[in-house]
């Protein structure tokens, strides 16, 4: 059935199946050779990669009792989120990433610049529970959606990374909904497809780090309060193969305060056809590479 809903979006999606050798792994993934494999792989992370044992690490629990407003944060522009392009999708073998084209930009927002986007990518768990790296008041969600952009004027992310503030993360988290209908159609791929307007956004402020090794601290981490709906049906597509459980648990704030922008009152959201194409996507990627067959 995957084969012939997948042929479908192969003008959409360039795929590049690439499993990168392991450095490191979460703690549900077993197929990773040591130092990485064992009991409590997370706090071994900073024995090999000495930046994840640092005092602005990520993902954060926000405490929404004790954020602040800052008046200097303001409403997001997003730049090309409406035009069409094609994209292509990397298996890490611990999490896939989507590129993204340079035009898709990220300004406002209290940014110190204009961001230009990298790559998005998801974490989520097992058979549907909590997977989000964030969690709001101790609350997790399924999945969360994490969309990277740097400083413009770097070329690369890894120029980006000796900047305190090069790089700027945003964060969604998704919420299971009612069961929908499965309806494969092809569309080509826009931002928006995905995520709201950017005036109807509320979001935390905190700075941060990646939250994969090397956890470099260089991350200014914008956190919506806007969920995003996904059924049950489309959250299980990974929970027969090993990619699952992809998160890192929270870490200490470190004396960090988180501000907050509180935009207008947003329409509920409706789950969108282009979502459930990733998820057929991603479905593919990982464990079924018969599909390319």
């Amino acid at each position: 059935m995957f084969y012939s809903i997948f042929s479908l979006t192969v003008s959409d999606f360039t795929l590049s199946l690439v499993n990168l050798a392991c450095e490191w792994c979460y703690q549900s993934q077993f197929s990773c050779q040591d130092p990485c494999r064992g009991e409590n792989i997370h706090t071994k992370w900073k024995s090999h990669f000495p930046n994840c044992g640092g005092q602005r690490q990520s993902p954060i629990n926000i405490v929404t009792r004790k954020v602040k407003h800052d008046p200097k944060l303001t409403s997001f522009i997003f730049d090309g989120h409406e035009k069409v392009f094609n994209m292509s999708v990397e298996n890490h073998g611990h999490s896939a990433h989507f590129t993204l084209p340079p035009f898709v930009r990220l300004r406002g927002g209290g940014l110190p610049a204009t961001y230009k986007a990298v790559q998005f990518h998801l974490h989520w768990g097992e058979n549907g529970g909590q997977g989000s790296e964030h969690s709001v008041d101790g609350e997790r969600y399924p999945m969360e959606l994490h969309i990277v952009h740097i400083n413009e004027k770097y070329a690369s992310l890894g120029d980006a990374l000796n900047d305190s503030t090069g790089v700027a993360a945003l964060a969604f988290f998704f919420e299971c909904t009612a069961t929908h209908k499965r309806k494969y159609i092809l569309v080509n791929f826009k931002l928006t497809d995905l995520i709201p307007e950017a005036s109807k956004l509320s979001y935390y402020r905190y700075l941060g780090s990646l939250t994969t090794p090397h956890c470099d601290q260089a991350v200014v981490w914008t956190v919506f309060k806007k969920t995003l709906p996904i059924s049950k049906n489309q959250l299980l597509f990974g929970t027969e193969k090993p990619m699952t459980g992809i998160f890192r648990p929270v870490q200490n704030l470190n004396g960090r305060v988180v501000t907050v922008y509180t935009s207008v009152p947003a329409h509920s959201l409706c789950v969108l056809p282009n979502l459930i194409t990733l998820f057929l996507c991603l479905f593919c990627v990982f464990g079924q590479q018969r599909c390319f067959h």
